[in-house]
């Protein structure tokens, strides 16, 4: 039997799925008790539920009307959650397309500071998720090679020593994983050329060249950035 956890985490991420993707339009009224009918749980759970798609900007409770749905402008962006749905919709590739953007310029300005800190352990551990992905290459294990690339872009903007673009990892923690939803090799799987520029940026920063790390996170970013942009669906 499902936990009350379980019954929450089913009814939130339904309401959240069905509002990204537009089942659910701005200005739709979602009436608790239909909800719990459906989803057979109690009030108290669609309640929570709504709570929380109320704190990621997704509803919005209004007196005598009960809780609407809210357009896009209203969303918590750069919140896990939301980038988890985004990236289960059609809004895929304009997701990728819209952060890519975002990380170009964040994480190139990280690796300059990376590059310069004096934490050599927190260093270290961009050198090593950098390695890491090689090794992946060689094995041809894409799983690894997704571990590693989350635990270098986290390390990189840990190793800035900037609080709010470590804060920020999280955001691109769940975007890279997104991509495990999209079939498209060209883009999900591994690739010796993206572990090799990741490496570089790796090279840059245990070097302590700040313009070198700074220029190849930015070719880094912008290569993926171009190969979504290449991939997307036109319509």
């Amino acid at each position: 039997m499902p936990t009350a956890r379980g019954l929450h985490a089913q009814v939130l991420d339904t309401l959240g799925q069905r509002i990204v993707d537009g089942v659910l339009t701005p200005g739709t009224v979602v009436r608790p008790e239909l909800v719990a009918a459906e989803f057979a749980v109690s009030r108290s759970v669609v309640r929570e539920a709504l709570r929380v798609l109320q704190s990621l900007g997704l509803v919005e409770p209004r007196q005598r009307v009960g809780t609407q749905v809210l357009g896009i402008g209203s969303w918590e962006l750069l919140a896990p959650t939301v980038i988890r749905w985004r990236g289960a919709s059609p809004a895929y590739f304009v997701q990728q397309r819209e952060l890519l953007e975002l990380r170009l310029g964040v994480e190139p300005v990280a690796a300059a500071l990376a590059a310069a800190a004096p934490d050599a352990s927190a260093v270290g551990a961009v050198s090593a998720a950098a390695a890491d992905m090689l090794a992946a290459c060689a094995r041809e294990d894409s799983r690894a090679y997704l571990e590693a690339d989350v635990r270098f872009h986290r390390a990189l903007l840990d190793a800035s020593g900037n609080a709010v673009f470590r804060h920020f990892a999280g955001t691109v923690e769940a975007l890279l994983r997104t991509r495990t939803s999209e079939s498209r090799d060209t883009i999900t799987r591994w690739t010796r050329d993206a572990a090799e520029r990741h490496e570089a940026v790796a090279r840059a920063v245990a070097d302590r060249d700040a313009v070198r790390a700074s220029d190849a996170t930015t070719a880094l970013v912008r290569v993926t950035r171009d190969e979504f942009i290449a991939e997307a669906p036109t319509r």
